[in-house]
């Protein structure tokens, strides 16, 4: 048991300090941890990731906004459809096949890797629209089920969208994201619960690491040169998706 919570504890601190740096909930390197860490299988890895992924969003976004660099507005938006894609994302969890959610979720990492290396258009953002917020609502429904189902938070997803279709700042467009994942993992988080995914004191412990760690990730972000943070980023991510294929390959005939 006591190894089981250091573990949790160590999870949850590598993945708190990449909400905060990245923008990220940390479960697009908490779930591989979990799986190869504490060897449970991608369904509960991803459950127990979203949960984790709730305490270190409320941190993260704090100290955005104490740097003023969230779009309320906007974020209100993207939680909107986040609420509604999470329900939809925790009922597929339980009932697509582990195999298939294996091989989705390298697809996944190998796609994030790609997109690190992708310059990002120049701020130009005016402001929320009519047409912008149905937009961004969308934006959230499709985050919502990518996280109710993979366990991520969905800034990987969203930050990238929103600089380059909606002209964010890349820093407002973390903070933002971070906001409106507070709302996506309740609801994803909930269901997973009611259906005996997750237990409520592993997200605690997790959680409450990555929370801590989110702090000085938040801070590093706004110094850090952004080319280095996404190659290594990106090193991470590839090796977590090798691990996990490898895996995969070995457990296909279980499905």
């Amino acid at each position: 048991m006591t190894r089981r919570i250091l573990a949790l504890i160590g999870i949850g601190l590598i993945g708190g300090f990449l909400s905060g740096l990245f923008g990220i909930g940390g479960g697009i390197l908490m779930v591989p941890l979990l799986i190869l860490i504490l060897k449970v299988d991608q369904r509960h890895a991803s459950a127990l990731s979203l949960a984790g992924v709730l305490p270190a969003a409320i941190v993260g976004s704090i100290t955005y906004a104490a740097s003023g660099t969230v779009d309320y507005l906007a974020g209100a938006f993207i939680a909107v459809g986040g609420i509604v894609g999470a329900l939809i994302g925790t009922r597929l969890l339980r009932t697509v096949p582990l195999g298939w959610l294996r091989w989705m979720f390298v697809v996944l990492l190998l796609l994030v890797a790609v997109r690190m290396f992708i310059e990002l258009p120049a701020a130009t953002h005016q402001g929320v629209t009519v047409v912008s917020a149905l937009l961004l609502v969308a934006l959230g429904l499709v985050v919502g089920v990518a996280s109710g189902l993979f366990g991520i938070g969905g800034g990987v997803l969203i930050v990238p969208a929103l600089v380059s279709l909606f002209g964010f700042d890349p820093v407002i467009a973390k903070g933002t994201s971070l906001l409106s994942m507070i709302p996506t993992s309740i609801s994803g988080t909930i269901n997973n619960w009611r259906g005996k995914l997750v237990k409520p004191i592993d997200g605690l412990v997790m959680g409450s690491a990555a929370a801590l760690a989110s702090f000085p990730g938040a801070l590093l972000a706004h110094v850090i040169p952004a080319r280095l943070s996404n190659v290594l980023f990106a090193i991470l991510v590839v090796a977590a998706a090798l691990q996990l294929a490898w895996r995969a390959w070995k457990l296909r005939a279980k499905g």
